[in-house]
């Protein structure tokens, strides 16, 4: 089954008028009785996005180059949107970030901070250290240092051994001779009973002022290893955080912005700049998360495949609820497994800059000019042909100087529509949850690819801003809390336990941004765990709520 392409106003007609946009000629009509103008900002590989946002009305978007020290391109950005929707910067009360910074860094082994690693496990779990399944190089540019102590406890919360703490200050001598200052402390089951890691943190804290620790039962979920890995990258990027902040605050500055800043975490909820220097591992899967959310709320639709089109890939994801598809099993962040929930979305190297090669037989991408689009393409008087030089060849697009790629062959403009078209049915149909078909919304400024009917696809939507959507997404975004735990029932009684658990995820959401009284639980997940005594049972539990003013 196949559907007929929807654009602009097409679009905001079929969907009554969800969520219009303005331009910069009738947003005044808007901004004269706003009061809290929102910016969402999405820090990508190729390109900066910013969004302007009053309440659900999207005033403007503006997209840059992405700079070599990121600030620059997110000030000019949020510059170009204002001055594009003609808003005052006094108006904008927060500016929610969305950025691929810390996962560079970690791809990239660059600006990791040496962290100490300490693992309270008594005699148990040695077997396996921590970063076994690191990759190589990564490990390296991150281990300050590898301590067992004793300490930990049982499922059920019972200690193994008694904490050591002359052996931690002794580690911590070791410590300070070596100017480490981060800090990734795991405890056994630490989810059940975290005193151990409160206790070890104390210690650790007494005997180097300069200490930033971190403490897996604030991080991870159950899972020793995976969460343990989770600490560790955390602990890394500490320092990266603080210095992004500070950044960021410092480019508001120039801007004479005296707004909120938030971060994106990898749920599509916000998380305060405080707790983004905390936790920047949070934020390391949020760009997808975004464009999904972002496409959610550009077209009313809650249950679709996103289709987000960059300059090197496509990635598809599903919303679900308005909310992204999860992973069932935990994230790989740069070849280090952890247990988070992430978007579960699948990429293919294909894309604005896309390479186009002709030799043997038509191929589009993987190899892209990416960034290099606007100097190497030939619409732009380089000599690569790419993906982008087709559209603008079709005239859907004015990009560069079309006069340069008014002669390629019509037929293998054809054959070149059919293969991008025929690529993107294929990866809907691998991602769809049934054979019947489903609404496809495109985002990401290589939207400009897809023309006509694909297989699969009941509705191709291309909504207003689709170039700024991961932005839109940052900006809509609402704040979350989740706690994972396990808990022995014999000791309590499932009513007591599971308000426990929700009163936790309440004060997580509530320390990350959210304002205590919108706060709903999202879900709650039970599993009864029968390979332990004790009847005992694992509590998920997840709350989300709106922006605290």
């Amino acid at each position: 089954m196949t559907g007929a392409v929807c654009q602009g106003a097409v679009l905001n007609k079929r969907h009554d008028n969800h969520h219009q946009s303005a331009t910069a000629a009738d947003g005044a009509i808007h901004r004269q009785s706003a009061t809290k103008l929102k910016v969402g900002v999405d820090v990508g590989g190729t390109n900066t996005d910013a969004a302007l946002l009053d309440g659900s009305t999207v005033l403007g978007s503006f997209k840059v180059p992405t700079s070599a020290d990121v600030m620059t391109g997110v000030r000019e950005a949020i510059a170009g949107v204002l001055h594009t929707a003609a808003a005052n910067p006094s108006d904008v009360t927060a500016v929610m970030v969305g950025t691929t910074h810390f996962l560079n860094a970690l791809v990239q082994r660059k600006h990791l901070s040496r962290t100490g690693i300490l693992r309270l496990c008594g005699p148990t779990s040695r077997a396996l250290p921590p970063m076994v399944d690191w990759p190589t190089d990564l490990s390296q540019c991150v281990d300050g240092g590898i301590a067992f102590g004793d300490g930990g406890v049982e499922f059920n919360g019972d200690p193994i051994t008694a904490l050591n703490e002359a052996a931690i200050r002794d580690q911590c001598a070791i410590w300070r001779q070596s100017d480490i200052t981060a800090f990734a402390v795991t405890s056994v089951f630490s989810l059940v009973n975290p005193a151990a890691e409160i206790e070890a943190a104390r210690i650790i804290s007494e005997e180097i002022a300069t200490a930033n620790i971190s403490l897996s039962h604030q991080i991870g979920q159950n899972g020793l290893l995976q969460r343990e890995s989770a600490t560790i990258l955390n602990a890394s990027l500490h320092a990266l955080g603080q210095s992004t902040v500070n950044a960021l605050k410092a480019a508001f500055a120039e801007l004479n912005l005296n707004a909120q800043l938030y971060l994106t975490q990898n749920d599509g909820t916000l998380m305060s700049a405080e707790y983004a220097v905390r936790y920047p591992v949070q934020t390391i899967a949020s760009g997808p998360t975004n464009s999904m959310r972002g496409a959610a709320f550009l077209t009313g639709l809650t249950d679709a495949a996103v289709i987000d089109i960059g300059g090197t890939t496509t990635d598809i994801g599903i919303i679900s609820a308005g909310f992204p598809r999860t992973k069932s099993e935990g994230a790989a962040l740069a070849g280090v497994q952890t247990n988070f929930r992430v978007p579960d979305v699948l990429s293919i190297g294909l894309g604005g800059g896309s390479i186009v090669n002709t030799e043997n037989g038509l191929s589009i991408g993987p190899e892209s000019v990416g960034y290099q689009l606007d100097s190497l393409a030939r619409c732009f008087a380089g000599n690569t042909l790419t993906a982008t030089d087709l559209v603008v060849a079709m005239g859907r697009v004015e990009l560069g100087q079309p006069a340069l790629v008014a002669n390629i062959d019509k037929q293998l403009l054809a054959e070149a529509q059919a293969l991008i078209n025929h690529r993107i049915a294929e990866i809907i149909d691998r991602m769809k949850p049934s054979a019947e078909a489903i609404p496809a919304i495109f985002v990401g400024g290589g939207s400009i690819l897809i023309s006509g009917n694909l297989d699969g696809v009941s509705e191709v939507i291309i909504p207003d801003h689709f170039g700024a959507a991961n932005a839109i997404g940052a900006a809509i975004a609402q704040v979350s809390g989740e706690t994972d735990t396990i808990v022995p029932l014999e000791k309590t009684t499932r009513e007591k336990a599971l308000e426990a658990a929700i009163e936790a995820a309440r004060d997580r959401a509530e320390a990350a941004g959210a304002r205590r009284d919108t706060l709903e639980t999202a879900y709650i997940q039970e599993t009864p765990l029968a390979y332990l005594p004790g009847n005992a049972v694992r509590m998920v539990v997840k709350v989300i709520g709106d922006l605290r003013p």
